[in-house]
């Protein structure tokens, strides 16, 4: 089981328990879930972003959750939103 992997099984229960279009998640959060801190390359918003390398195993825990991640690096929150169309592609 990968670091991720908590967090892909939150969202996944997440979004079966809750009928809105995402849940923001503060890194404390995030660290919790995934019960390790993040790394330095998260206070970057490249690292979150889908478009730079959807495969790495931080974004494929969302992204097959069926979900995009968009941060906001000066409250270091996490807003992850269910895909239209229920699509989750991993490169």
């Amino acid at each position: 089981m990968g670091k991720y992997d908590a967090l892909g099984t939150f969202l996944r229960r997440w979004k079966v328990r809750n009928d809105v279009d995402g849940v923001e998640l503060s890194f404390a959060q995030i660290e919790g879930i995934i019960r390790g801190g993040l790394p330095r390359g998260a206070a970057d918003a490249q690292w979150w972003r889908a478009d730079g390398q959807p495969g790495s195993p931080h974004r494929r825990a969302w992204i097959e959750a069926g979900f995009e991640a968009t941060a906001d690096l000066c409250t270091e929150r996490v807003y992850f939103r269910r895909q239209k169309n229920g699509l989750h592609r991993v490169d």
